[in-house]
């Protein structure tokens, strides 16, 4: 008999919330200006997914909120079917740091501390992350080619990292605000994000003619100004709907709010995910892996352990044809 509950052989392991926040994206559109733009807001959400990583420092969790708002407003204005990832890789106190979301809004986030740092750390990305390199990547499975961005790491934060990387490796302009903190009620964590629709061009009142492209600069760079107008207390207080706070934000430049759209913890482990994963080995690697008759693996997304008796799979036959985490 394994230790591992018997939750664990479904889609969720056991201990991992079965959370969605029905209203976590409002998408909109500004009419006198060729942009879209999202407002995020985890709710609940990021604590849940912020404390399944209690190893890991505050500022690192902090940035860890930071990256999934992105990941979950950059996943959501794509059409697309698989996930949208940030890796950041550097040089700093954190080694390794991953968040992705798939389609259908599954957030998941893990990082990984350097062996050795110094201490206290800094709160800020540059601080924590040092020289690295950023990566954004939309995987559409396995019969697909991936598709894969990278730019090196420069910026004052996360939101100008990522800007930086859209402006110079995709030629479109983003204005990107984030916000994570820790408060006595768990972690909060959101997003303001706009794009720029370089296909676009707004139309003046009772005129057929495009706006001269200065107008059109002009209108764009007021959309960002009232964009940097917002506060974290706006962003998290539960009693301003979303559509309130973007009315209040971008009323004047003629804004349209879209449905709203659901985020979930979307951590992809299984029993049966990982028992495929250990078929893949023989017999004598299994054996090195094993200890005390177990062998035993962990999820790092969502700090999950999975317990596998050694002589159980030497006839296991696995039934999970997904592909791997």
């Amino acid at each position: 008999m394994t230790d591992t509950p018997t939750q664990a052989n479904t889609t969720r392991p056991h201990g991992v919330p079965d959370l969605t926040i029905a209203h976590a994206i409002t998408p909109f559109h500004l009419g006198d200006v060729p942009v879209r733009g999202r407002l995020i807001c985890l709710g609940p959400l990021a604590d849940a997914i912020l404390t399944r990583h209690d190893e890991l420092p505050d500022p690192v969790k902090a940035l860890g909120g930071q990256a999934l708002s992105l990941v979950a407003a950059m996943a959501t204005a794509l059409k697309f079917t698989g996930s949208f990832s940030l890796q950041i890789k550097g040089d700093g106190p954190v080694s390794l740091f991953l968040a992705d979301c798939t389609d259908k809004g599954e957030l998941r986030f893990t990082a990984r501390m350097a062996e050795e740092y110094a201490t206290p750390l800094p709160d800020d990305a540059p601080g924590l992350l040092g020289k690295g390199y950023l990566a954004f990547t939309v995987d559409q499975g396995p019969d697909t080619d991936r598709y894969q961005g990278i730019v090196g790491l420069e910026g004052k934060d996360l939101a100008e990292m990522a800007g930086h990387y859209f402006k110079n490796s995709e030629q479109h302009e983003c204005n990107i605000h984030l916000f994570s903190r820790k408060t006595d009620l768990g972690w909060q964590s959101g997003a303001l994000i706009l794009e720029r629709l370089p296909d676009s061009s707004p139309i003046a009142e009772n005129d057929d003619k495009p706006r001269p492209d200065a107008t059109i600069d002009d209108l764009w760079e007021t959309a960002c100004t009232f964009a940097q107008t917002l506060k974290a207390d706006e962003l998290f207080n539960p009693n301003l709907p979303a559509t309130t706070l973007i009315n209040r934000l971008f009323g004047t430049l003629d804004v349209t709010s879209s449905a709203a759209r659901p985020l979930s913890f979307g951590c992809r482990c299984s029993r049966a995910r990982l028992q495929t994963v250990l078929a893949r080995f023989n017999e004598d690697d299994l054996n090195h892996m094993a200890k005390d008759g177990v062998i035993s693996m962990e999820c790092h997304f969502c700090n999950t352990s999975f317990d596998f008796p050694r002589e159980e799979l030497s006839t296991a036959q696995p039934q999970d044809n997904t592909p791997d985490i």
